[in-house]
């Protein structure tokens, strides 16, 4: 617990240590290129980050890979309005993948088969450098040119969270 020095004494002349806990917070915020999207996010409750190398990632961030952070839904508050393209997936799999359709920023995923979680793309937090990647999904059609870290842990398909 942290502590805030709130005045002085105005009666007795001696610096008087008034003490409010505050509370320790991860909370860190992201958003989309142009700003109209922005987002919090309690760093805490990340229950994950991978590399995610299927055909549909690829061709949707245009390199040969998306970093991807997990979080339970509820640990994001989304401000702003943004799109969703729904398909199905590689893997048969519901998608609905969020972006801002003024800068067309893709930020979020949601997969109807994994409820209660989003995937966030780790290139829209302001700060991802806390953000430690365990795990390569989808090897198998990484590309030759962005080829999935071998010092991690993989999936050939989607890994069960």
């Amino acid at each position: 617990m942290g502590e805030l020095w709130q005045g002085l004494s105005s009666t007795s002349h001696n610096w008087r240590r008034q003490t409010t806990a505050i509370k320790e917070t991860m909370m860190a915020s992201g958003g989309c290129l142009c700003g109209d999207i922005t987002y919090e996010y309690d760093q805490q409750q990340s229950t994950a980050a991978l590399h995610c190398h299927c055909r549909d990632c690829q061709k949707v961030t245009g390199s040969g890979k998306a970093t991807i952070v997990l979080f339970p839904e509820d640990a994001v508050q989304i401000t702003g309005k943004f799109k969703q393209y729904g398909a199905l997936g590689s893997d048969g799999s519901h998608v609905n993948r969020g972006f801002c359709s003024r800068c067309g920023s893709q930020m979020f995923t949601h997969i109807e088969e994994m409820p209660g979680l989003i995937f966030v793309k780790a290139g829209t937090l302001d700060d991802s450098s806390w953000v430690q990647v365990s795990l390569n999904c989808w090897e198998s059609t990484a590309s030759q040119w962005s080829p999935a870290n071998s010092e991690l842990p993989g999936a050939e398909k989607n890994p069960n969270l």
